[in-house]
């Protein structure tokens, strides 16, 4: 990077929206890519499918109502993430249960906005997200989820690595599976909605699930992943950010977090066939 480049990344660091988005950026990366680690071993890629759906409603239902669009958008995705808890126990599980909420979401979303008469094109632009838009409110969702998250995993790491290994087993472990399932559910769900705001719904992966999917090709146990996540999480959020200050690009991390995925995936496979199987077999030592 020249001097001049220097020097104009410099200028555009002391606007305070640009600050603000790049702390985002970074407190994101400690709470997000645990969230991708817990979705990639619940099986339920769909969910960030569905809770852009619900984010939809919520927001029809804020500007309906005359709310904060985006604070309902949050509330409706936690209520939604703990109304399909149960459905863990019926045999589609998870990933069922994701494709039933989306599919009710989005038709509620639509009579809402139908028979109130709410600018549909305004309810789906705020979906699309927008880094320099970050608030403090939405800085401060981002720090307790910094917060909750991790702490959570590391306090039940052992109740959360049976989960995520066999539910079954988990469940003739001792663990309460039902309610560990509807915390990590709304985390997952609040996580997901919180994430909106920085990239936009359809990007949401770039901050959960690439960091996680990136990191179970390096890690050798649960624990092991769920720290690769969060540094590779560190690093391309970072890194993208500033790429994208210097050339005027579209969300950096986005790109970045795709290259590093990629580049991860030419590293060879390690003996260990499947992730969960070493975080099963260190359970006993990490309670």
């Amino acid at each position: 990077m020249s001097a001049l480049a220097a020097a104009d990344v410099g200028q555009l660091l002391q606007l305070v929206p640009v600050q603000r988005a790049g702390i985002a950026l970074l407190v994101a990366a400690v709470g997000l890519p645990v969230i991708g680690v817990v979705i990639v071993g619940l099986d339920i890629m769909p969910v960030r499918f569905a809770m852009m759906h619900v984010a939809l409603l919520g927001i029809a239902v804020g500007l309906l109502t005359g709310l904060d669009p985006m604070l309902c958008a949050l509330v409706a995705c936690a209520l939604a993430g703990a109304g399909v808890a149960p459905l863990a126990r019926t045999p589609d599980g998870l990933s069922g249960a994701m494709g039933l909420l989306m599919s009710l979401a989005i038709a509620a979303a639509l009579l809402v906005l139908a028979v109130s008469g709410v600018n549909a094109a305004g309810a789906f632009s705020l979906l699309w997200g927008s880094i320099l838009s970050v608030g403090t409110a939405d800085l401060w969702l981002l720090v307790a989820l910094a917060v909750v998250v991790p702490a959570l995993f590391w306090w039940r790491r052992r109740d959360i690595a049976l989960l995520l290994y066999d539910r079954e087993l988990a469940l003739s472990s001792g663990v309460r599976v039902d309610r560990l399932t509807l915390v990590l559910l709304v985390l997952v769900a609040v996580s997901v909605a919180g994430a909106i705001k920085l990239t936009g719904a359809l990007l949401v992966d770039a901050l959960t699930l690439l960091p996680a999917l990136a990191a179970r090709r390096l890690g050798r146990s649960l624990l092991s992943i769920t720290a690769w996540a969060v540094g590779i999480g560190v690093a391309v959020n970072l890194t993208g950010f500033l790429v994208a200050l210097r050339f005027d690009w579209p969300p950096g991390p986005v790109l970045t977090a795709g290259v590093v995925v990629l580049a991860v995936h030419l590293v060879p496979e390690r003996r260990i066939s499947s992730w969960r199987a070493p975080a099963s077999a260190s359970l006993p030592s990490s309670h």
